[in-house]
């Protein structure tokens, strides 16, 4: 049974020099989550933003969830401190974790709901073994590590396995997809079982962020 659909724009796009406002703006405009992408420079070859970030969207008077991707290695390290900063969810690649039960136990210890992200070429056989302590699954529909990049069309082929395997499971679990999701390929995506969509510059690249939630909410359906 999929979900009410949420849009989390990726604040990797937004101008960080007003961070704080534009935050405010895409909330305002309709979007459900913020998208934290975190990226250490090893286990991706970009480096972004830390826990301060998160702490400060927090400070600053942000309520909405915060959706925590984290692309770094070793991965257990940081959870704690994005929990403490205010995370809603955290989530991590099973490459980046020794092990990925006790990650995901970490998570949930520190108060956050858990998710796992598979990138393009990532098999979906871990879930396997962790499906049933999930509250989310992320597929990255780009291999991670930049923003502004191309959708990769198996990435529906993916969803329509994940979508199968999570309504046979009978569980609330969120499935989400990243990675050049626009207006115009939003609504085929949505059709293969994604309910909850980051999207970067697909909003944060416009005038108008209203009009774009609104654009990506209709095509939904």
């Amino acid at each position: 049974m999929k979900q009410t659909p949420i849009i989390a724009p990726s604040i990797l796009s937004a101008n960080f020099a007003k961070l704080g406002e534009e935050v405010d703006s895409v909330l305002a405009a309709g979007a459900q989550w913020v998208h934290f992408d975190v990226m250490d420079n090893h286990y991706v070859p970009n480096l972004t933003i830390g826990p301060l970030i998160c702490e400060a969207l927090r400070k600053h008077g942000v309520t909405a969830p915060i959706d925590v991707h984290l692309m770094v290695k070793p991965v257990d390290r940081i959870v704690p401190d994005f929990a403490k900063a205010g995370a809603t969810n955290i989530s991590f690649h099973p490459e980046a974790s020794e092990h990925v039960d006790r990650t995901i136990g970490l998570i949930h210890e520190s108060g956050c709901t858990a998710g796992l992200v598979f990138n393009p070429a990532t098999p979906l056989s871990y879930l396997d073994y962790v499906l049933d302590k999930l509250d989310l699954i992320l597929l990255m529909s780009v291999n991670p590590g930049f923003g502004g990049q191309s959708f990769i069309p198996s990435a529906l082929d993916k969803l329509r396995q994940v979508r199968e395997l999570i309504d046979r499971s009978g569980r609330n679990i969120r499935l989400e997809i990243d990675g050049g999701v626009k207006v115009d390929n939003i609504g085929e995506i949505a059709k293969a079982g994604a309910d909850t969509f980051v999207a970067g510059s697909a909003i944060f690249g416009q005038k108008d962020y209203r009009a774009v939630v609104a654009a990506m909410l209709r095509a939904i359906g």
